[in-house]
């Protein structure tokens, strides 16, 4: 036996209007329009904002016993990830390979 999967299916759950199916699925698009400051509590800036009255405090640690700085991606790396010294100084494993 063929089916006719071409032709219209009628049910009685087909039978609800529109206008129901539309009451029953709220609205998530009605107040996508309005962002307030609450809901960005981290004040995030535009580009190309003025930032020249903010003071940035970094502290920055000198190259540990450990440590090396691969001379071909200029990363800080643990001596574990040496690949070899090259003529211009170390390079790291994912450099070399």
């Amino acid at each position: 036996m063929a089916t006719d999967y071409d032709a219209p299916r009628k049910s009685e759950d087909d039978s609800e209007s529109i206008e129901a199916l539309k009451e029953r699925v709220p609205n998530n698009q009605s107040g996508a329009g309005d962002v307030e400051d609450s809901d960005n509590p981290t004040a995030f800036e535009l580009p190309g904002a003025d930032l020249s009255d903010v003071e940035d405090v970094i502290v920055v640690l000198p190259a540990q016993q450990d440590e090396f700085t691969c001379m071909s991606c200029f990363l800080v790396k643990h001596r574990s990830q040496l690949d070899h010294e090259g003529p211009d100084g170390p390079i790291c494993r994912e450099c070399a390979a």
